[in-house]
């Protein structure tokens, strides 16, 4: 399930269209940013990086989704693009991609939201598509505890460990946003019900 079996770059994007454009978009407005330091490119980040004060005095309600695709420095936007490519493929094949554009957006909002909520005074920028991941990890989450129908006993294990270390990581690695990864993942567990609602008992392959 999350082993990557493509023989080429040109094969992955064919099958997995939406997970290879976000992929693109964040390590192609990094690389903008970070290492080009374009006057666009800097002004596109100053704009839609995540600032709760603005959101709460200026209204700039875009900020709760541009900040999903856009990242700090290069371990940063690695890291997330990674955990992209190899969690995303699986999820996009077995929703669709239009439904799966859907929930990366959505449980990337509902982080950026509730780190709003929580602390919406606060002056301190925050950005990164870690919401939306961990968005990803609660849909498998919620296939791994109400759907086992739907993923195998490996892959559950596999997605098991890495949200354990990736709740520890989340709590002793400075400068993490937890707010966005705790909504995120509220956000995708909540909406497992819903969008696996359709999806048929077929042993242990992974579309339906």
């Amino acid at each position: 399930m999350f082993i990557r079996t493509e023989r080429s770059v040109s094969d992955f994007i064919k099958l997995y269209p939406v997970v290879a454009f976000l992929a693109l978009v964040n390590l192609g407005l990094w690389f903008i940013i970070n290492i080009l330091k374009l006057p666009f490119g800097l002004k596109l980040y100053d704009l839609g990086v995540g600032h709760n004060l603005s959101i709460f005095l200026l209204d700039e309600y875009w900020r709760l989704v541009t900040p999903i695709f856009l990242h700090a420095d290069f371990s940063h936007v690695i890291f997330n693009t990674f955990a992209l490519i190899l969690f995303g493929p699986a999820l996009e094949k077995m929703l669709g991609s239009i439904k799966f554009s859907f929930i990366y957006l959505f449980t990337g909002i509902i982080g950026n939201l509730g780190t709003f909520i929580i602390n919406m005074q606060s002056y301190i920028p925050h950005l990164g598509a870690s919401g939306a991941i961990y968005g990803l990890f609660g849909i498998y989450i919620f296939m791994v505890f109400f759907r086992k129908d739907l993923i195998g006993k490996a892959d559950s294990q596999i997605i098991k460990t890495i949200f354990v270390l990736g709740v520890v990581m989340s709590i002793l690695m400075p400068n993490i946003n937890i707010s966005a990864h705790l909504f995120g993942f509220l956000g995708g567990f909540l909406i497992g019900p819903l969008i696996f609602k359709k999806a048929k008992n077929i042993s242990s392959r992974t579309y339906y």
